[in-house]
């Protein structure tokens, strides 16, 4: 099996499935379907550094987080798909 750790402060994440209907009960259709804003940490790498002391990460692996619409890199790795983000590009962390 593939291993990936992120490096430097990136995070790995696979993003949550697209809706496959509405709330109302109709099917969407895969052209018109919004690409997820939300996923879970899969890796997470040390933490960038500053000033020669290296900065602690906020999130961990199994988090679930919110990503920006544009953010990161889309990677397929071991047939499937991941997304690459700096950790300023995560908007928050969902606690349920």
């Amino acid at each position: 099996m593939t291993t990936f750790k992120p490096l430097s402060d990136r995070v790995a994440i696979r993003p949550a499935a697209a809706d496959e209907k509405t709330k109302g009960g109709l099917y969407i259709p895969d052209t018109a379907k919004e690409k997820p804003k939300r996923g879970t940490v899969l890796a997470v790498g040390p933490g960038r550094v500053e000033n020669g002391q290296t900065i602690a990460m906020g999130v961990k692996e199994g988090d679930d987080v919110l990503y920006g619409s544009y953010a990161g890199t889309e990677i397929s790795l071991a047939g499937e798909d991941i997304l690459i983000v700096r950790e300023s590009d995560l908007l928050g962390r969902i606690d349920d």
